[in-house]
């Protein structure tokens, strides 16, 4: 036979148990995971705010406290340092066009291929144009918005095209 003081020890770890599962399902990290259209809709709408000479813009597509890296540089944290650092792109090259290449789902993660072209023709620019072919991963949070871009491209062939210009098109 089991006793009130037998069950109440019993009765308060359970408790204990369905409390800490409850903060840990509802403090656990989530993530949206897209279907291919949404994803190709978000990617066409990204490219287009890169392109669009206002870097508030492209800045909306991240939460609050969002991420933007570059090259393994270090990154930019929250919409405001990530205005900054689309704002640094876009004045060096006002004619900035991202076109989505492909875009994809890797997992929890999505992979969003670009290719950008523009002459740097800002502030103290070369006067030089780029295309360059370059990705990002994505993480979401369950809003749809980018918590997490790790992006890449080759510095080097960047920084010849600075110089030399972008080769012709093939």
């Amino acid at each position: 036979m089991i006793t009130q003081r037998r069950l109440v020890p019993v009765l308060r770890r359970l408790l204990s148990v369905a409390v800490i599962t409850l903060t840990l399902t509802t403090c656990a990290k989530r993530t949206t995971v897209m279907n291919q259209a949404e994803l190709a809709n978000f990617a066409t709408r990204y490219a287009a705010a890169w392109s669009s000479q206002n870097p508030a813009s492209l800045a909306s597509f991240y939460a609050e406290n969002g991420s933007l890296a570059v090259n393994a540089g270090p990154p930019s944290i929250g919409r405001a340092a990530i205005t900054a650092t689309a704002k640094g792109f876009m004045t060096a090259f006002p004619d900035m066009v991202v076109r989505t290449d492909e875009v994809s789902q890797d997992g929890s993660r999505a992979v969003f291929q670009w290719i950008w072209t523009g002459t740097n023709s800002g502030p103290g620019g070369t006067g030089k144009s780029v295309r360059i072919k370059g990705y990002e991963e994505w993480t979401f949070n369950a809003d749809g918005l980018i918590v997490y871009s790790d992006g890449h491209y080759d510095e080097a062939e960047y920084q010849r095209q600075l110089k030399s210009g972008a080769p012709p098109v093939p």
